[in-house]
């Protein structure tokens, strides 16, 4: 029989999980005593045909999560692709604990080298199971929250014929992947080699270390300290505006009517990398090439950080924060450059004018959220037709020596604007969607403008959750995130 008050009955089921009194009533059973012994036979049968086990570790085989079980290994986008926790680029590894790495003897990434032109460099391992080996040295990486004595490979690498990308790029787990154990398989057995191998990780590219940068509590700590912030926060942008040597722009009375801006919620965030993929398609964005990733050349317009909290062997997490151009009002790029190629519209926009920009990365010397790319080498190939047609025809494809970044997708801008112009009309709340939000999955990232109170993007920006990266330097980004919350049930202790 239906409540009287369905609604709010409907709601409490669904926040509970299940519906109350609906549960089946228990069965008791047993197996009849000639299926068991038969099903004893079997699982002696085959555990007698698997040789002895004589390693000690666990291998969990899983897709790779930009090039899957290699079908996309050809994709030179994915394979620059950086993965959601590693941040690795061109290679597969293999993921252990820092329990495991210390119990083979080997070392997280070696940063030090890092200064030497931003590579990272690893530990290799001989890797074997049930009498197969894999033909190359795998790489070692050290993954906070990994299972011990557990070893985690991805597919997909390896392979000898996938094309002129992805040919003998990484290691091919599948010469250790047997049907009978095709996700996971014990006894494995490791050993270290005294080879080092390189990576290209950008995570360790573009460092912001001791800032205040993905902000995230429980939401106990947020509702006692949310008061408090508040007020720093708006004391923090009174001293500042005070501070600053330039006048404030009226983009309601001077502008058109626009000043763009975005908004981005961490605690949506999954850290998919989709937006990344949809802005290189959308921006015509090069790929650049493992040499080029590891001397941090990669051209992303936006790149997604990966944080963890706490101990290493324990960690809390991971969070993610994406990162693309801020399109500060006080943009500290802007004074720099000596021949006025990146320069601020009337709509709030940071722009890159590519025709003046001489390549003296200034701007990128300045820009204290390191989101501005710089192609050093000629990247695009202008002759092949098929690369033509790959090309979006709204966006300039760049040449060497000039300096990019993110624009909002200017062309999008654009586009709306003559349309609503054509019908006499302002344009409509949403109906700019940038390449980022549309593929986002969670709706993490919205973008309109902020001069309008009732649009999506000024009543997030309007939440007290709302802070800016860096907003202590005064530069007064456009892109503001939305901190991230937990609400962790006390009574559970992981």
């Amino acid at each position: 029989n239906a409540p009287a008050d369905f609604e709010s009955w409907w709601r409490k089921c669904l926040h509970d999980g299940f519906v109350p009194n609906s549960a089946l009533p228990t069965k008791t059973v047993s197996l009849k005593s000639d299926w068991a012994n038969a099903l004893s036979r079997t699982n002696a049968d085959r555990t007698s045909a698997l040789p002895a086990q004589s390693g000690s570790y666990e291998i969990v085989f899983r897709p790779d999560p930009t090039i899957y079980d290699g079908r996309f290994s050809n994709n030179g986008w994915l394979q620059e692709l950086p993965k959601p926790l590693t941040k690795l680029t061109w290679d597969n590894v293999a993921l252990v604990s820092p329990n495991t790495a210390k119990k083979m003897g080997v070392l997280p990434p070696n940063y030090e080298k890092e200064k030497k032109g931003g590579q990272a460099f690893v530990d290799t391992i001989k890797l074997s199971h049930r009498g197969s080996n894999i033909s190359q040295t795998v790489p070692v990486w050290v993954m906070p929250g990994q299972p011990d004595d557990v070893i985690t490979i991805h597919l997909g690498y390896g392979r000898g014929r996938a094309g002129r990308i992805g040919d003998t790029v990484g290691f091919n787990a599948y010469e250790i992947r047997y049907s009978d154990e095709s996700w996971a398989a014990v006894g494995a057995e490791v050993s270290k080699t005294n080879e080092q191998y390189q990576l290209a990780a950008t995570q360790i590219h573009f460092q912001m270390e001791g800032r205040d940068l993905l902000r995230e509590s429980s939401l106990e700590e947020y509702l006692k300290d949310k008061d408090r912030l508040r007020e720093e926060r708006e004391q923090q942008q009174k001293e500042l505006h005070d501070m600053s040597l330039y006048p404030d722009f009226d983009y309601k009375n001077q502008g058109n009517g626009y000043a763009w801006g975005m908004s981005i919620d961490l605690n949506s965030c999954v850290g998919c990398n989709a937006c990344a993929l949809a802005c290189q398609a959308e921006n015509n964005i090069p790929i650049v090439g493992k040499e080029q990733v590891s001397r941090s050349r990669e051209m992303n317009w936006i790149r997604i950080d990966a944080y963890y909290k706490g101990d290493e062997y324990k960690p809390e997490g991971p969070y993610f924060q994406p990162v693309p151009c801020m399109h500060c009002e006080n943009a500290p790029c802007e004074p720099v450059c000596p021949v006025h190629a990146t320069a601020h519209s009337s709509e709030g926009l940071n722009e890159m004018v590519y025709n003046r920009c001489v390549g003296t990365r200034y701007c990128s010397d300045n820009c204290p959220y390191k989101v501005r790319r710089f192609n050093f080498l000629l990247y695009q190939d202008w002759e092949t037709p098929t690369y033509q047609l790959m090309r979006n025809p709204d966006v300039s494809v760049r040449s060497r020596g000039v300096m990019e970044k993110c624009t909002y997708c200017v062309q999008r801008i654009q586009a709306a604007k003559i349309q609503s112009e054509i019908e006499g009309r302002p344009v409509r709340d949403g109906e700019i969607v940038t390449a980022c939000q549309s593929v986002c999955p969670t709706e993490a990232i919205v973008f309109g403008n902020i001069n309008d109170p009732n649009s999506k993007v000024s009543k997030l920006k309007a939440l007290e959750r709302d802070y800016s990266l860096l907003g202590d330097l005064n530069t007064r980004p456009r892109t503001t995130y939305l901190s991230a919350l937990r609400n962790p049930n006390p009574e559970i202790k992981a």
